[in-house]
């Protein structure tokens, strides 16, 4: 029976933290730079002026 790689699997851990921890990151710089985009998806137009009928 072959024995664990605790080396391996301890990088392999460490790998997906920093991974993890580099999207949190990314997420929060872009959060700052665009705080609207988490509240609304798009962003709304109010609709035009009725212009077409004649006062």
């Amino acid at each position: 029976m072959a024995k664990p790689n605790y080396a391996f699997e301890k990088r392999q851990r460490d790998l997906a933290k920093k991974a993890k921890k580099e999207e949190k990151r990314q997420r929060k710089v872009g959060s700052r730079e665009n705080p609207e985009a988490k509240d609304s998806p798009e962003p709304t137009v109010p609709p035009p002026a009725d212009t077409d009928t004649p006062s």
